[in-house]
């Protein structure tokens, strides 16, 4: 895991300006006011082996909270399953709506000077999706 490729590319997202349409992109995908990087990525593999690469992107994301904490302010985690819980009774916007469907919890903060977000969550809950550390940058605050 490259932590400094990741927060290159984070930050380079904060910058880059959104795409027109909903689509895949270099680092993922991407629509109208957010980008989604997939930073790391465990496809199929054996149950063991995900177990193993769940625990890697685990502390791979919160090796860029050590990172960005000290640059956007300490945070607490952001509970996506309290946002799933609301897509029952309201509508979320996305990237938040695709987030909580993929992730349980994140790390998010508003980037000073940007007017943009930035979370990094790894996404697990969809098997067909494989597993993945992702970073979403967007200018929608979350819900």
């Amino acid at each position: 895991m490259d932590i400094a490729r990741h927060i290159a590319l984070i930050d380079e997202l904060c910058h880059r300006p959104f795409p027109a349409e909903r689509g895949p992109s270099d680092t993922g995908f991407g629509a109208p006011g957010h980008h989604v990087a997939v930073l790391e990525c465990a496809g199929d593999a054996d149950p063991a082996d995900l177990a193993v690469a769940a625990d890697q992107f685990e502390k791979g994301r919160d090796a860029l909270y050590e990172v960005l904490a000290p640059r956007w302010g300490d945070v607490s985690p952001f509970n996506l399953r309290t946002l799933l819980l609301r897509t029952e009774r309201e509508d979320i916007p996305e990237p938040w709506a695709g987030l909580c469907a993929r992730a349980d919890v994140a790390w998010l903060w508003e980037v000073p000077g940007t007017a943009r977000w930035v979370a990094v969550a790894v996404a697990d809950r969809d098997p067909g999706e494989g597993l993945r550390l992702l970073a979403v940058v967007t200018d929608t605050a979350p819900p």
